[in-house]
């Protein structure tokens, strides 16, 4: 007899999962009794908001959506957070979880683990979640899944199977093959606009980030900067086209300003990104040609040409539609004076901005082609104003968006999880840090090339900041640290600690380098530089 867990399971390996994280619980076990002869990798979190976190670094680093296991109750309310943070962000994600039994379903008789309604609960973050409440209704209720996953804007996904249907007897069924993709939109009006431009710039987001080839090839045919948003850090490294500076900053935004036509590429132009500093809107966009795969987004902002449809099936055709032509002379100059200005104004933000990001760059250069994956801390906001990062896809971090504390260790977990054979640097202050710190023995017992890097100021230093700047003493901004070596030592890793500057940062990495498993440097902010 084949079980509605052991079918699920099956269903999800026809599918191409190849990784769960999960923690096991009395409302799971019936999940799991397939799995051991699967071959789908099960990696255990220390808690359900690591798992969700794993599985959104995994999604990011893989393009493939990360997958959960959850419990009734609090493993679902625990794992809200990053489910959010995916929503923000548009990272597929589908969450598995059980829910009592069907006849006590709403009924308030003190199950364990019973919310209200958990159906419910999970909607307000999700794209799409149901039940399953009879075996039959399981492979439509995955057909539904994967297609909200792999087709639209991207985002969570959440099915819940009660624990008396998980036991029972299912027959398995062909998976169904998926369908055919939407046809593309009709690009011969967005290519003669694009090639009549003479100061166009191509505004890249999250949509775009495996987009490398194509876009550099766009902006070359175009002469057109490249603007990158923080999840497209990463794209055209080092090319004279590309602008690696937040949308706002005011030399980027004089920049797309100035432009006579601005194409979007997979950009919700969120305020995140682009009004970061409550300038009171978002720059006066010049005519506009938008590519997005979300309907809903096109219609939010009024655009000269919308084009529905996923950037990596678009872009590719749409520089095959533009016609020959010199591209226009001014770009590169363009894109170099936004560069220098982007970087020069980061000082009048905030004085220790500059050397901040000369730190990333030495820990990017020695650990060249890593994954950094962020959390909200000083480094990260400094480095997502202007910064580029060496790896398509490699760079990306809580502190946008949903921005929620605790992501950068389970996520880069998760992006080593994918990608065995690329470093991964999680990067997170002490404060941060805290929220998903036992995580770290995950690496451990998976051996995962991941570089754990600690800025530690014992603070919540940019919230401290902020209450200082309107007069509000400082309440709350200033939890201990712990002891790092420690912490590392009862992970069974090294440690090296450094001072707040490249040199010392990099004698530190000298120490830990090479990558071959789980290591601890904790920059000691404490100790003088840039603090």
């Amino acid at each position: 007899m084949t079980t509605v867990g052991e079918a699920l399971v099956h269903s999800l390996k026809a599918r191409g999962v190849d990784t769960v994280f999960g923690i096991p619980g009395v409302h799971t076990i019936e999940l799991y009794r397939g799995l051991a002869g699967s071959g789908i990798r099960h990696v255990t979190p220390r808690h359900e908001q690591g798992a969700g976190f794993m599985a959104d670094g995994y999604a990011r680093a893989t393009g493939k959506p990360g997958v959960a296991f959850v419990i009734t109750g609090p493993g679902l309310t625990n794992i809200l957070t990053p489910m959010a943070q995916a929503r923000a962000d548009s990272i597929p994600m589908l969450v598995i979880s059980g829910v009592n039994r069907r006849e006590s379903l709403g009924k308030g008789f003190g199950c364990l683990h019973e919310l209200p309604d958990q159906l419910a609960l999970a909607r307000t973050v999700a794209l799409h979640s149901e039940t399953v409440e009879e075996p039959m209704q399981l492979e439509p209720a995955l057909d539904r899944a994967f297609a909200a996953l792999t087709s639209g804007r991207p985002g969570p996904v959440h099915i819940e199977v009660p624990t008396d249907v998980m036991p029972m007897e299912h027959a398995l069924v062909p998976v169904a093959s998926p369908k055919e993709p939407n046809p593309l939109p009709d690009l011969t009006t967005a290519a003669p606009r694009l090639a009549a431009a003479r100061h166009p710039v191509i505004l890249a987001g999250g949509g775009a980030t495996r987009m490398d080839a194509p876009l550099t090839q766009l902006a070359e045919r175009l002469g057109a900067p490249v603007v990158q948003t923080t999840n497209a850090r990463g794209l055209m490294h080092g090319h004279p086209l590309a602008v690696p500076a937040s949308p706002s900053l005011a030399a980027v935004r004089r920049l797309i300003e100035s432009a006579d036509l601005v194409l979007a590429l997979g950009t919700e132009l969120g305020p995140t990104d682009y009004d970061m500093y409550a300038l009171g809107g978002l720059p006066d966009f010049p005519p506009m040609i938008r590519i997005d795969c979300c309907a809903e987004q096109l219609a939010r902002h009024p655009v000269k040409l919308a084009l529905e449809g996923r950037v990596e099936m678009l872009l590719p055709k749409l520089v095959e539609a533009l016609p020959a032509g010199t591209p226009s002379a001014s770009g590169k100059q363009r894109a170099a004076e936004t560069r220098a200005a982007a970087m020069a104004g980061l000082g009048d933000l905030a004085a220790p901005y500059p050397g901040l990001v000369e730190m990333l760059i030495t820990l990017r250069d020695r650990l060249p082609g890593a994954i950094i994956a962020g959390d909200s801390t000083q480094m990260i906001y400094a480095a997502n104003l202007a910064y580029d990062h060496d790896r398509p896809g490699g760079w990306f971090n809580g502190s946008t968006g949903f921005g929620a504390l605790g992501y950068a260790i389970p996520a880069a977990i998760g992006a080593a999880i994918g990608t065995p054979d690329t470093p991964v640097i999680a990067l997170a202050g002490d404060g941060g840090a805290q929220f998903t710190q036992p995580e770290m023995m995950a690496a451990v017992e998976e051996r995962l090339p991941v570089l754990f890097v600690i800025w530690n100021n014992s603070a919540f230093l940019e919230i401290g900041n902020a209450m200082r700047d309107v007069g509000i003493e400082v309440v709350g901004c200033d939890p201990v640290a712990p002891d790092y070596r420690c912490i590392a030592a009862a992970c069974s890793m090294p440690h090296a600690s450094a001072a707040p500057s490249p040199e010392a940062i990099a004698a530190a990495l000298d120490k830990l380098l090479p990558l071959d498993g789980p290591k601890l440097l904790e920059i000691d902010a404490r100790r003088g530089g840039a603090a």
